[in-house]
């Protein structure tokens, strides 16, 4: 079936005059019009009956089916780009259908990636207050492709959108999103990590970090009993066989051993993010987000970096122009809403992210200079191994101010070769990011 398909027409039919007629086996879908004319094109077909086609009646309280921006009323170049954004994503959603029946994973992976980056700075892939035909057009896409619902957990802006999306149209229309294999619940992302130690959620400012249970002590006596016999049996395993002294092997216990020393997965820490001294040299408004600053950075280098902040909400433009910065430099260039941002402005902001402030570094600090913590001295990773090891997701969570809105990387304080540095008005306890 078709999911989104049954949703518009089931609010079509139950609140206005729309009779649905079935095709015959194998006939074809169409929508025929009071004037005689038909639309055979889906896509066509359902932006006709959220729009125009009943008057804009599915396109304001409380479906919004497309964004609310096809009323009259609301007639402007940002409405009329965000519909423009909502029909290419439909086109994207239609593209990837076909595509992915061919190379399912292929696509699909270049397909998440691109749109994780997308979400990251919004809930849904237009402006809008609620979902809209093309989140649910994608979201079909991507729930009938098994690749993608696999590695849907490497995609938390993805995983978080999609969950949003099927819990809608469960919730409110009764309509699965996809009758074969629902979205994994994020909480279930990582329990085969678990062996990986405590387990880790990290979606931009917000964390959840779940601890396993420790198992119960045994009693004192049981545990001298066992612990006797316990030593004697591994005394007894640790020994060669003569055997195998003579051939030169090692004992078996102490193979594995090794074994699994090799395949332990590397702890990573703060030293392996690239955070320079930069400088904004140029700011302006993202031509299709309400949310993002585009901006060209000093960071040392020969040309300036071009990095897109999600910081139009708290700062102006002139309050950014010239102004000095921290920046994450060993990320991957990627399009944040068609802008290629090549790196992050650090910011502290607190639980609820209603307040942000810039981190700043002392006023003598030299642009292109890293940052550093104390006790973390070590060379940065390369961008392709900050993304493939989520190391960023892994080590963020324990980058915040202290009390005095300084940052700090657990216990250890940052550093440049004029002092640490610090959230522009001092916001303490708050994470950074």
């Amino acid at each position: 079936g078709d999911p989104l398909l049954q949703l518009v027409i089931k609010v079509a039919s139950s609140t206005h005059q729309l009779t649905v007629k079935t095709p015959a086996k194998g006939g074809t879908l169409h929508l025929e019009m009071l004037s005689g004319v038909k639309l055979s094109h889906r896509t066509s077909i359902l932006r006709c009956l959220c729009g125009m086609g009943l008057h804009n009646a599915l396109d304001g309280a409380p479906y919004y089916f497309l964004g609310g921006h096809a009323s009259p009323v609301a007639a402007s170049p940002h409405h009329a780009m965000a519909l423009a954004s909502l029909s290419s994503w439909m086109s994207v959603a239609e593209q990837a259908g076909n595509k992915s029946k061919k190379n399912s994973a292929e696509v699909m992976e270049e397909l998440m990636e691109q749109v994780n980056a997308h979400l990251e700075t919004r809930t849904f892939l237009v402006d809008s207050p609620s979902m809209t035909i093309a989140d649910i057009d994608l979201a079909v896409v991507m729930t009938k492709a098994p690749a993608a619902l696999d590695n849907v957990a490497s995609y938390p802006h993805v995983h978080r959108w999609l969950i949003t999306i099927q819990d809608c149209m469960q919730h409110e229309y009764g309509i699965e999103l996809s009758a074969k294999k629902p979205v994994p619940p994020i909480s279930s992302a990582t329990k085969n990590a678990a062996a990986q130690g405590p387990q880790l959620f990290f979606y931009g400012n917000e964390t959840n970090v779940e601890i396993p249970k420790a198992s119960a002590p045994a009693p004192k006596a049981q545990q001298g009993k066992e612990g006797a016999k316990g030593k004697k049996d591994q005394t007894q395993q640790e020994q060669p066989s003569k055997k195998d002294a003579k051939a030169g092997k090692q004992p078996k216990q102490k193979q594995q051993q090794q074994q699994q020393q090799s395949a332990a997965p590397t702890a990573f820490d703060v030293s392996a993010l690239d955070i320079r001294v930069g400088q904004i040299t140029k700011v302006w408004h993202h031509p299709e987000s309400e949310k993002l600053f585009c901006e060209e950075i000093d960071v040392g280098e020969d040309q300036p970096r071009q990095i897109a902040s999600g910081l139009r909400h708290f700062y102006q433009t002139a309050d950014l122009e010239n102004r000095r910065v921290v920046v994450l430099c060993n990320l991957k260039k990627r399009n944040l809403v068609g802008f290629p941002s090549h790196g992050m402005v650090l910011c502290a902001s607190n639980a609820d992210h209603t307040s942000v402030e810039c981190m700043e570094p002392p006023a003598d600090a030299k642009i292109g200079e890293r940052v550093t913590f104390e006790g973390f001295e070590g060379d940065p990773e390369p961008e392709n191994k900050i993304a493939k090891k989520k190391i960023f997701e892994a080590v963020a969570p324990d980058l915040k101010t202290n009390a005095q809105g300084i940052c700090v990387w657990k216990s250890a304080t940052s550093k440049t070769s004029s002092g640490p540095i610090k959230a522009s008005k001092g916001m303490p306890d708050a994470q950074v990011s």
